[in-house]
């Protein structure tokens, strides 16, 4: 069950464009058949109709999760490293990190103590580092904010980008849109951004180019929102990058996967130490199949 405040930024939307809007993996058709069953409260009453939403409705909709997030909580997520301190999954596209049938809630029946020592976003494939204890979690907590762990992207973008490119730039994060936006003179509130990229292949007859991407700011959305900005929008992406292109394409969840990640221990790590130097990293390289 979920209960939703409607606020001004959904007044005049119908219940199913909001709910389908809300929860981008909900198939409309569970929708109708919710109204159907009278399974939707709208201000305390049971209804059957797709009504027009207003602000400071309340929204009661009686949905399981595995529904409204459209998660399989028996989904076969892979553990590409594993040792007593920690592991390492390939997290599926449409799956949070954490929250309601997320990855950390599916794995978590696994293991005694699991905890995410970073995140990406839902539509992103790929690595998720988690601590399997308290020491651990603390160590690789402290290694991310002093930048000794090291993430690498392989995004498809549309455009032909050059060969090496280091990218600055200044973002804002708007949490009630949960937008960023991205300029290229600092601003209030803007916070600066760098990310690196290096070109692995060009496919001239579609105008597609896969990157290796190096975030040395993690900032929310940034490598979605800061190609799209240098004009080279991420395929599938449904938020920063082009519907017309994804439509033409047919692809629709983002061509991002977290792939690689190399422990660059500077300062001791403790009982990670034996991790200095390691990289973890999927065998094969995704999107490959578009060049």
């Amino acid at each position: 069950m979920k209960k939703i405040i409607i606020d001004y930024n959904d007044d005049n939307k119908k219940i199913s464009t909001f709910l389908t809007g809300k929860f981008p993996n909900l198939n409309v058709n569970a929708v109708y058949k919710a109204l159907r069953k009278k399974d939707i409260k709208l201000n305390d009453k049971r209804i059957n109709s797709n009504e027009i939403l207003h602000t400071n409705d309340v929204l009661v909709v009686y949905i399981s999760d595995d529904i409204l997030n459209g998660i399989n909580p028996n989904i076969n997520i892979p553990i590409v490293y594993e040792d007593d301190n920690i592991v390492v999954f390939n997290k599926p596209s449409d799956l949070e990190v954490v929250g309601d049938n997320s990855l950390t809630s599916i794995m978590k029946n696994n293991f005694s103590f699991l905890e995410p020592c970073h995140r990406i976003d839902r539509n992103t494939l790929g690595l998720v580092l988690y601590a399997k204890n308290a020491d651990s979690l603390n160590i690789l907590l402290d290694k991310f904010k002093n930048h000794e762990i090291e993430k690498h992207y392989i995004a498809c973008c549309y455009g032909h980008a050059k060969k090496c490119d280091n990218l600055s730039a200044y973002l804002f994060k708007d949490s009630k849109k949960s937008l960023v936006y991205i300029s290229d003179v600092p601003k209030k509130h803007y916070s600066k951004i760098q990310t690196s990229y290096k070109l692995i292949d060009y496919n001239a007859d579609s105008n597609l180019s896969l990157l290796d991407i190096t975030l040395h700011t993690g900032k929310t959305h940034q490598i979605r929102a800061h190609l799209a900005h240098c004009s080279l929008p991420i395929i599938g992406d449904g938020k920063y990058g082009s519907y017309e292109l994804n439509k033409r394409f047919k692809v629709y969840s983002q061509l991002l996967c977290s792939y690689s990640l190399s422990f660059n221990f500077h300062t001791d790590a403790g009982l990670l130490n034996y991790l200095n130097g390691k990289t973890i990293s999927l065998k094969d390289l995704p999107f490959n199949l578009l060049f």
